[in-house]
């Protein structure tokens, strides 16, 4: 099966985040970060259970917002049952902006409950601005339960 939904700016929250200046060139850091995610309206629906909310935690290695990411998310359904995804990022910040741009794909690594047999991957298309704590993202989700 495959699913696309948002994750609106508005319901989104950096919780933490700590960065850490590299020192061999300008801009280049090391960031720890988490991002909480609700999901009020329209929620993602998998195996009869809303997903109300997600966490996101990642350390990224970016210099001027340019570079990878290994990020993990975990996605809570309405009774409390989990699935897990572990994915790679690649982020991209045009000269000028505070913004950027990335990519991220990677599967699901596991779950909880009713969703402990789920499988597939995520792909998600993001818009950051770490500074300015907007966090906007467009998430592909293709799944299945394994018997």
């Amino acid at each position: 099966m495959q699913l696309a939904f948002n994750a609106e700016p508005a319901n989104a929250r950096y919780t933490q985040q700590h960065v850490i200046d590299v020192g061999d060139v300008p801009g280049h850091q090391l960031r720890i970060f988490e991002v909480r995610h609700t999901y009020p309206n329209d929620p993602l629906v998998i195996n009869g259970l809303k997903i109300v909310e997600s966490w996101t935690r990642g350390v990224s290695d970016y210099t001027n917002n340019n570079g990878p990411a290994v990020v993990y998310h975990v996605y809570v359904a309405e009774n409390g049952d989990k699935f897990f995804v572990q994915s790679s990022t690649l982020a991209v910040q045009s000269p000028g902006s505070t913004a950027f741009t990335a990519t991220t794909v990677g599967p699901i690594s596991g779950g909880t409950g009713s969703l402990a047999a789920l499988q597939g991957f995520v792909r998600m298309s993001l818009r950051a601005d770490p500074t300015a704590g907007v966090n906007e993202t467009q998430i592909e989700l293709e799944y299945w339960l394994s018997r």
